[in-house]
């Protein structure tokens, strides 16, 4: 409460995305409308897709978009619309491989004309302009994928293939991906962690030293993690600091602090942890969506970011956008019970429990599914309700509490039927204009992973399914290949083939021993397990595939590689038990 308090003070509060009061451009928001406008008007239309955290898209406002020959080419032949990438998800999706700012150039039918990626000086926009205005023929793309994999299974060669970029692309020199810029990709952590969990030590090796280097991204001073280094270093961040990228690395350091009992790797969850609560905290106890990289907008900050805390503070805070996403709450939720699975800290599972109620109570729409923001022009979007699935399964196998389960199946359901695609995987949007909405790669992993854990946790035969449907998208090669790596489209395929560990507790939730088991076996150094904790007297199992018996007191099994074990009463005996059929 007393956090809560002096974030109220000290935090700057975000305005809506748009150009500043003296802007020599007319800047609209997204609308339908803009397209009939183009058409009667014979203009285009100039999309910049921006965040309110992007220093480059402020220096682009204060520079390119108040130069009066790029005001007067815009004001002649286009309609300008300036959009929040993290407001509308669909757009962000749709653009995303051209970064923040991304500037687009579309016609009245809603055809992409011309793609750009980053910082446009005066001149260069100048010159695009009257070209694109005199000539508006779209540039050539990609050719879209018409004919997807016959089968979820990875060919032999898909699969040697995405191997090898595994290895292929690691920086073995200074950790991370061999790219410019330096972050650590969190399905190649996640898929190195679950081959060091096999044993492989060449792969222990290159997780400890990416997510070694990744420490340099953490914030000395008031934690949380900058959102990337550029020079091909760990040296040089930039300073933004986004929600939804906060919680991927609190999630990502205390598995990796659980799987490989590193210490330094769960001060660094904490961290984050202790960043985001000071921070990036509602009173509520919801998320805020990101913190601004520049104290005043389009200066850099590098000179402010070392300073220490009472430094900071005498010049003032970096503006936090208090957008509440279900997005970045769902993803908290899922990150804050990895760490309760890492450390068994009562207040971290309290604080998850209260957001998912907050975004049930503040999110969730008349027909189950789950809205971005508090007031949403367009949507619902599959990155809200997947983030929202993930957090409620999360919260099933830390709790035990069936609640939660039947909210994932309800999820599950309701993905299906609003994001499914006609051929293969699944869209980012449902549709409500011109404008398509895109498959995209990253969600059709996180949706084939998340759907393959509901059924090993619900067993529904529906939920497989759906799994090897999203799958089918990935495993066809122009897609599985278009990318420098995709390690989550190797986990995604071990983890449909191959059943997980299995731990389970019987006995009541209010019993003493049930819960040490159950805290063991959260604490267990597993990466892809399933934990069940069974109350007899709740009644049924929802997922019987193994028949527990009631023994009259707590117990504990392990079931793994086609076998089971004699039940555990003690910790002591289930260590015993677990070191032997987890090997």
């Amino acid at each position: 409460m007393k956090l809560a308090k002096l974030l109220s003070l000290c935090v700057v509060l975000a305005t809506p995305v748009s150009a500043a009061s003296t802007s020599l451009i007319p800047w609209q928001s997204w609308q339908e409308s803009q397209f009939t406008q183009a058409q009667q008007q014979h203009k285009l239309i100039l999309l910049d897709v921006e965040a309110v955290w992007c220093h480059w898209c402020h220096v682009m406002d204060n520079t390119t978009y108040q130069d009066a020959d790029v005001a007067r080419a815009i004001a002649q032949n286009y309609i300008a619309v300036k959009v929040d990438h993290d407001a509308r998800p669909d757009l962000a999706e749709r653009y995303r491989d051209y970064g923040w700012p991304a500037t687009v150039i579309l016609d009245a039918s809603g055809r992409d004309i011309v793609k750009r990626a980053g910082y446009i000086e005066p001149a260069e926009m100048l010159k695009l302009l009257q070209k694109v205005a005199a000539n508006p023929a779209p540039e050539a793309d990609e050719p879209a994928v018409t004919t997807f994999a016959n089968s979820a299974d990875l060919s032999a060669a898909t699969r040697r293939a995405l191997l090898q970029r595994f290895w292929d692309t690691h920086d073995k020199q200074l950790g991370g991906l061999q790219t410019t810029q330096k972050y650590l990709d969190r399905d190649t952590e996640e898929y190195a962690l679950l081959l060091a969990s096999q044993g492989q030590k060449q792969a222990r090796k290159m997780v400890r030293l990416n997510l070694d280097a990744g420490l340099n991204l953490l914030d000395p001073v008031w934690g949380g993690v900058y959102q990337y280094s550029t020079h091909s270093d760990w040296r040089h961040p930039h300073f933004e600091k986004l929600g939804y990228a906060q919680t991927g690395y609190l999630r990502l350091y205390a598995l990796a602090a659980r799987s490989l009992n590193e210490p330094k790797y769960l001060q660094a969850a904490l961290a984050i942890r202790g960043y985001m609560r000071q921070f990036l905290t509602a009173p509520d106890g919801s998320i805020y969506s990101s913190q601004d990289a520049d104290l005043q907008q389009g200066e850099k900050a590098g000179a402010y970011f070392a300073l220490n805390d009472k430094q900071r503070r005498a010049l003032g805070i970096p503006r936090v956008d208090t957008h509440v996403y279900a997005k970045t709450n769902g993803a908290m939720i899922a990150a804050l019970t990895m760490l309760y699975s890492a450390t068994g800290q009562a207040q971290d599972l309290t604080d998850a429990l209260t957001i998912a109620n907050n975004m049930i109570a503040q999110r969730q729409r008349a027909d189950g599914g789950f809205g971005h923001d508090s007031h949403d022009v367009a949507g619902p979007y599959l990155a809200d309700n997947l983030a929202m699935g993930q957090g409620f399964i999360a919260l099933f196998e830390v709790t035990g509490d069936a609640q939660w389960l039947h909210r994932a199946w309800a999820l599950a359901d309701y993905i299906n039927t609003h994001f499914r695609a006609k051929q293969a995987g699944y869209v980012t949007a449902v549709q409500v204009g011109k404008l398509p909405p895109v498959t995209q790669i990253d969600e059709n992993i996180a949706v084939t992973r998340w759907y393959n854990q509901v059924y090993r946790y619900g067993g529904r035969a529906q939920d497989k399914a759906r799994a090897e449907y999203a799958m089918r998208y990935l495993a066809t090669p122009q897609i599985a290949l278009s990318r420098l790596t995709e390690a989550g489209i190797l986990s995604a395929d071990f983890e449909l083939a191959n059943v997980p560990a299995h731990l389970t507790v019987v006995g009541a939730h209010s019993d003493n021993t049930a819960v040490a088991l159950h805290q063991f076996m959260l604490r267990y150094p597993l990466v892809y397990r399933r934990i069940d904790w069974w109350d007899p007297a709740m009644g049924r199992m929802d997922n019987p595939d193994v028949m527990y018996p009631d023994l009259g007191k707590a117990a504990a099994f392990v079931c793994a590689a086609g076998r089971c074990s004699t039940p555990a009463y003690q910790v002591g005996e289930l260590q015993t038990l677990a070191r032997n059929l987890l090997r």
